[in-house]
């Protein structure tokens, strides 16, 4: 089997760039994979965790929102932010979680509370707390 080249990139950074077996991502439609020889598509990136193969190795990231597009042996991530697991503080995280898991809980009614923005707080402070906890 062939290989894939894999870019994630940031408004910041280039966080990976490098030829891998497989990228597992959460899409707008939910988690998809792409194998080399994937058909050309391209799709919104939710908050998540974004996973890939090079060889026996296996990597995690923790994605916000974005697009990527699969194109020949290519995909191709453009996200706000991704974060490789050491470079995640889980404490922060943690209590960026109990913030939003806080603000969800108010009364729906409630005009002070932006649920959206929490709920978007809460996905991002889970996909981050999940790839620390996959790298331990």
């Amino acid at each position: 089997m062939g290989k894939l080249y894999l870019e994630v990139v940031t408004p910041a950074r280039v966080v990976v760039s490098r030829d891998v077996d497989i990228v597992v991502a959460p899409g707008s439609e939910g988690e998809f994979g792409v194998l080399p020889g994937h058909v050309t598509f391209l799709t919104g990136i939710m908050p998540g965790e974004l996973r890939y193969n090079a060889g026996a190795g296996s990597e995690s990231l923790a994605v916000t929102t974005g697009f990527a597009e699969v194109s020949g042996n290519r995909v191709s991530v453009l996200v706000d932010a991704a974060e490789k697991a050491g470079e995640i503080d889980a404490e922060r995280a943690k209590r960026a979680m109990d913030r939003a898991k806080g603000r969800l809980s108010a009364d729906r009614t409630s005009k002070d509370v932006d649920f959206v923005r929490a709920e978007a707080a809460l996905k991002r402070a889970v996909a981050r707390l999940k790839v620390v906890q996959k790298s331990l």
